[in-house]
């Protein structure tokens, strides 16, 4: 019996796109192929197969309308154009599994196949309340409940006239009154035609062309976090008057662990700042074992303002590095972050930081950067700015991204209150959102640091896995902050 209707965007590659469409055509459970494309097919298209728009994935109109043609209980998404290999037992496993679950939506992991034809398992992440990033990874298949799909646009309102989002938008609605199901099983293979790393895929979204679709996502996501009575309104707390007194009125704080090629760059970047405040430097060595304890030492024979401290735990990560710093006697009453292979940009790149801490407006302040290799050249998307961020709508919108910029400097007493997460990955977003709830962030839009992007990077090439442990982190920390949201505005979670 035919339970299933099927929209995909196929490869432009006609041989491809007829292999695809082969699963599907050949499967008594298919009623219905939607292709969503100006169809590489030719006409007439195969049988069992429609036209859709092109735009079916990301126009509210086109889904809205693709929607209310569909007759089937079961509706399998595919907006991935990537060649899919899907074998028979594929589809029947999805429906079995969205039959006893009842989720509103079940996806599964994958394979890919890289361009030397050898399999990679591609797992993925379960789903949860924090993961309303744009960017969440379902994998090439998406079985969606057509009964839940109407149930909640009854509720929810049928989806906006978007351009870029509908798709997102369906979802996010669709997880308000549906469980959405993680099927841990390997169930199609996708020829890999991104090659990039994670570190270079990571700023895909702050480039230019991408304005218009960030702020479409932007949107969307306001709204949902309205629906969860989790949305923050431009009310900030005033910063509580300052009691502590300090040794100087700034310390740029560097933790390290086995940088000997670029530490002593990092501490000349910041000893060389030019400021109308007296300053020093605080390096958390974290136990290196390759020389930089050593090149640290020697630096601080002649430089009273560098302050090199290996912390009595041997537990900690850049989040307990931070901490330490930061309860230290010599800590000054902001604390601004260097990473141990990153570079201020100009010599006024701390004043700059401290002058806006100063007017007691903000918690916390994050400048703008400009990526660049090992050599310090340029490199793509350049300048990172952020301008997502505004001072109304910047604390929600943060729950949708994954990072918010460097270089960040801080009010200490506030950071000695709250505290870093003891983590190595996370830990300064994890305390931007926290800070955020309460208070205003502040941005500097001009170019203050050189975030240096090479094999050293600790996401430069990171594993699947890996990528996985740090994209469900971030969730939790969403999921803990909406949560936290939800309780501010009072609202049961």
């Amino acid at each position: 019996m035919a339970v299933l209707s099927v929209v995909l965007q196929p490869p432009e590659n006609q041989e491809q796109a007829e292999s695809m469409l082969a699963p599907f055509l050949g499967s008594p459970l298919v009623e219905t192929i939607w292709i969503a494309s100006r169809s590489p097919l030719g006409k007439p298209l195969p049988p069992r197969c429609r036209q859709a728009p092109p735009d079916a994935f990301s126009s509210g109109a086109a889904l809205n309308d693709l929607l209310c043609r569909i007759e089937t209980p079961w509706l399998l998404m595919i907006p991935d154009a990537r060649r899919l290999e899907i074998p028979p037992p594929s589809l029947e496993r999805l429906l079995e599994v969205a039959e006893i679950t009842g989720a509103g939506l079940v996806y599964a992991d994958f394979r890919d196949r890289g361009t030397d034809g050898r399999l990679h398992d591609h797992p993925l992440i379960d789903y949860s309340m924090g993961s309303i990033r744009d960017t969440f990874d379902f994998g090439p298949l998406m079985l969606f409940s057509v009964p839940a799909i109407s149930q909640t646009l009854k509720i929810r309102g049928a989806i906006p006239p978007l351009k870029h989002a509908a798709l997102y938008d369906l979802r996010l609605k669709l997880s308000l009154d549906s469980a959405v199901f993680h099927l841990q099983e390997f169930l199609c293979t996708r020829t890999e035609i991104d090659s990039r790393s994670s570190g270079e895929k990571i700023f895909d979204y702050v480039r230019s062309d991408q304005q218009a679709v960030q702020k479409e996502m932007e949107n969307v996501a306001m709204d949902h976090l309205q629906r969860l009575g989790a949305f923050l309104s431009p009310i900030f707390k005033p910063l509580p008057p300052g009691s502590q007194d300090f040794p100087v009125e700034a310390s740029v704080i560097i933790p390290v662990r086995n940088r000997k090629r670029t530490i002593l760059e990092a501490v000349d970047s910041a000893l060389s700042q030019k400021t109308d405040f007296p300053f020093n430097l605080i390096v958390v060595d974290n136990f290196s074992t390759d020389g930089t304890t050593e090149l640290l030492a020697e630096r601080a024979k002649t430089c009273p303002a560098l302050h090199s401290r290996i912390p009595v735990r041997d537990d900690l990560d850049i989040g307990g590095c931070w901490n330490e710093a930061v309860s230290d006697p010599a800590c000054g009453r902001y604390a601004v972050q260097l990473d141990s292979d990153d570079l201020y940009s100009r010599p006024d790149a701390l004043q700059q930081l401290v002058n806006l801490l100063r007017t007691g407006h903000y918690a916390m302040v994050i400048g703008s950067y400009t990526l660049v290799n090992e050599h310090l050249e340029e490199i793509s998307p350049g300048l990172v700015d952020h301008r997502e961020w505004t001072p109304e709508n910047g604390r929600n919108n943060a729950l949708r991204i994954n990072g918010l910029g460097a270089p960040r400097a801080f009010s200490t007493e506030i950071l000695r209150k709250t505290g870093f997460l003891n983590v190595g990955y996370g830990e300064d977003y994890a305390l931007a959102l926290q800070l955020s709830r309460y208070y205003k962030i502040g941005r500097i839009y001009e170019s203050l640091y050189l975030c240096r992007r090479w094999t050293d990077n600790t996401d430069a090439a990171l594993p699947i896995e890996k990528i996985n442990r740090n994209d469900l982190f971030k969730d939790r920390i969403r999921t803990l902050e909406i949560l936290a949201r939800q309780r501010q505005n009072g609202c049961k979670p």
